[in-house]
């Protein structure tokens, strides 16, 4: 038996429903500024169903969904998988410039 439900689909954190059940991150580390893409969140609903509140969330490419960004010359860690030498898979920590604000 299906329920009702009522989906509504988001083009991006600008929608009225893109940023329903999701809170601000907290600010953890050195990082300085809210993300001004996703206003701190780090994520919004690309697609939400009104009823039973299920979603299908993006992380935002901004902040890599820490809702905060570097705007100094830091170097900002991001976690990431890579092929080892052998063709294995990896964990590897990669640091990035930090981007300037827009």
């Amino acid at each position: 038996m299906s329920h009702p439900s009522n989906i509504v689909h988001c083009s991006g954190p600008q929608d009225p429903h893109a940023l329903d059940g999701i809170s601000p991150r907290h600010r953890t580390g050195d990082l300085d500024l809210r993300c001004p893409v996703c206003a701190g969140h780090g994520q919004w609903n690309s697609q939400i169903d009104l009823v039973s509140h299920r979603s299908i969330r993006v992380v935002c490419p901004k902040c890599d969904g820490r809702g905060w960004i570097e705007t100094g010359a830091d170097m900002v860690p991001s976690h990431d998988i890579s092929l080892s030498p052998e063709g294995r898979p990896q964990w590897v920590v990669r640091l990035d410039p930090s981007d300037d604000i827009e």
